[in-house]
């Protein structure tokens, strides 16, 4: 049986997995940055390989000229191992962008194996490896304008979650 303070870990580095798709979709660099320990690096493949830092700032770059976009998170595996952990997470990033007038829709299926400590009792990501399973980009027809979701912190789940 799970002792409480494993359970409680689990959930801190549940937590912070949440919060990097939340800091995706909201295009929030500083709560990207906060996943990461100093010196944190990630490696996305041919897409980027660097700091965890420099790939918020790169993805947020790339995200800011889409429309919308959602990252969904299931499948979280995590092994402890003191203040070290290792985690593997399946994720489905779905994207929407114009080209030549068209809404186009991107989706990618990947998992994220990371690697975890815990330093000065905050978990974050010393690695993560994106590995990318497969992708697709095809035209869709949007049913109706959506105009609540904001990607920034203006977005009405700061006032609620007041971070």
């Amino acid at each position: 049986m799970a002792s409480l303070q494993e359970v409680s870990n689990r959930q801190e580095i549940t937590d912070q997995i949440y919060r990097y798709c939340r800091a995706m979709d909201r295009i929030d660099h500083e709560l990207g940055y906060s996943i990461w320990h100093e010196g944190g690096t990630a490696d996305y493949g041919h897409n980027f390989q660097g700091t965890g830092r420099g790939f918020i700032d790169h993805v947020c770059a790339q995200h800011a000229g889409l429309q919308q976009h959602s990252h969904q998170v299931s499948n979280i595996i995590i092994e402890l191992d003191g203040d070290s952990a290792g985690s593997e997470a399946y994720v489905t990033a779905t994207l929407r962008l114009l080209r030549e007038n068209r809404v186009m829709q991107m989706t990618v299926i990947s998992r994220y194996v990371d690697t975890w400590s815990r330093r000065d009792g905050r978990w974050a990501l010393d690695h993560r490896i994106a590995v990318m399973e497969m992708d697709e980009m095809r035209e869709v027809v949007p049913m109706m304008e959506h105009d609540r979701a904001r990607r920034d912190r203006t977005d009405p789940s700061y006032a609620v979650l007041k971070a």
